[in-house]
């Protein structure tokens, strides 16, 4: 009787010590990188950066909103910080803008050339950049929202080589950067089914080079 007691006891300790593992595994399936909704964002936003995935799931895992992961990427590629200098830069409640502005960058590394814009969300920030002389740029203060949508302007249209235009009609409709990476990817999934779209391979670039783009 004292043996199956020991043994329940043990079993019980063990059970005890799996939990705290099982639970973490669960939130990692729950941020998986598959195919669909805010996985399919992530997996985007690895490629395009060209960075391990485990790094786009630590940054999830500060809380982070889904439209700001590739802010942080695009400012620690160009600051060539850690991106988590920059993630508890931002978590400590400085502005995207203050962040950038830290490391020397200005506020024309966010402009996204070639969009044609009247009205909102992106019309006042194009409105900034359309009215100043481009050495003035650096004295333009962009909110958090405008840094957001530029960053993720360039990073949807470049991965994709989809026509910045068409996002911003899309973002101007309300639409997230997660449901715009989904119905984009669901758009070239179906001209590529068809035989529509012959060059798939052209799909998925990653982000070019600060010298590159200079």
């Amino acid at each position: 009787m004292a043996r199956k007691v020991f043994l329940l006891q043990v079993l019980l300790f063990l059970f005890a010590s799996f939990l705290p593992a099982y639970a973490h595994a669960q939130r990692q399936v729950g941020i998986a990188m598959t195919d669909e909704g805010a996985g399919g964002f992530y997996m985007a936003v690895r490629d395009y950066f060209d960075v391990p995935e485990r790094e786009v799931i630590v940054i999830k895992e500060k809380k982070m909103r889904d439209e700001e992961i590739p802010v942080v990427f695009f400012i620690a590629r160009r600051a060539r910080v850690p991106y988590l200098t920059v993630v508890n830069l931002r978590l400590s409640g400085m502005s995207w803008i203050e962040i950038a502005l830290k490391y020397g960058l200005t506020p024309d590394v966010f402009y996204v050339p070639g969009v044609v814009v009247t009205g909102p969300p992106y019309g006042r920030a194009y409105g900034y950049y359309r009215n100043k002389p481009r050495h003035k740029w650096k004295t333009i203060i962009l909110t958090d929202g405008e840094v957001i949508d530029l960053v993720n302007l360039r990073f949807i249209s470049e991965h994709y080589r989809y026509p910045a235009d068409k996002v911003v009609r899309m973002r101007g409709d309300g639409k997230s950067f997660v449901i715009i990476d989904h119905e984009i990817r669901r758009e070239i999934g179906q001209e590529v089914r068809k035989g529509k779209e012959e060059r798939p391979q052209h799909r998925g670039k990653k982000e070019r080079g600060r010298d590159e783009e200079r």
